[in-house]
């Protein structure tokens, strides 16, 4: 298996990246392509899925933690990994994980292909494994840090910012310093800094 890649991002597409690892040129899936720059030097956390129909394909992710809700997505019945992007690009790991935490299925019911009946089975069907990966004290560590974060979130939507927008952001702040223990003042103002030097 597969743990990880290192190599230089040799394309880049909105749900699709290839990485250059030497001798070969390999596919990889991922959330977004946004959060991958076309010539830079990454380390990619994989996944290998197998599909009965179409063979085996591998995913990418930018860190463990992103990694780790992406396998709890597809482990639920009936979702497999298109929704599970959806839900990493729409959502991130954050939002994510405070929707199952608090039961709030109507967060999830807003990713593209979820609907209602769909959003509420996930809630309910992830929710101990969920906790159980909360308790290991994976990156971010604990609830209240999740739902700081997932305030600066919603706090981001409404001064018009796209999800997409928003997950590069936080996505920004989680590879260049520690997000944990950080009030909710100080992580909307290092959002805020960081997107008004993307325009």
């Amino acid at each position: 298996m597969v743990d990880y890649l290192v190599g230089t991002v040799a394309q880049v597409q909105e749900q699709e990246i290839v990485l250059d690892v030497g001798i070969v040129g390999i596919t990889l899936f991922v959330p977004s392509g946004r959060s991958f720059v076309q010539g830079s030097t990454v380390k990619i956390y994989s996944h290998l899925h197998w599909n009965s129909e179409n063979g085996p394909s591998l995913f990418g992710f930018n860190d463990v933690l992103e990694r780790s809700v992406f396998r709890i997505v597809t482990s639920c019945s009936g979702i497999g990994p298109k929704i599970a992007l959806a839900i990493l690009a729409d959502l991130g790991t954050q939002a994510f994980l405070h929707a199952i935490s608090t039961g709030n299925d109507q967060e999830l019911s807003k990713v593209s292909g979820i609907g209602k009946k769909k959003a509420e089975q996930i809630a309910v069907q992830l929710k101990h494994k969920v906790a159980a990966l909360l308790e290991t004290g994976v990156i971010l560590g604990n609830v209240q840090e999740i739902s700081h974060i997932h305030d600066v979130c919603q706090a981001l939507q409404s001064l018009n910012y796209s999800r997409q927008e928003i997950n590069r952001a936080m996505e920004f702040m989680r590879k260049n310093g520690n997000l944990s223990g950080i009030s909710f003042d100080v992580l909307l103002r290092q959002a805020l800094a960081y997107l008004a030097k993307q325009l």
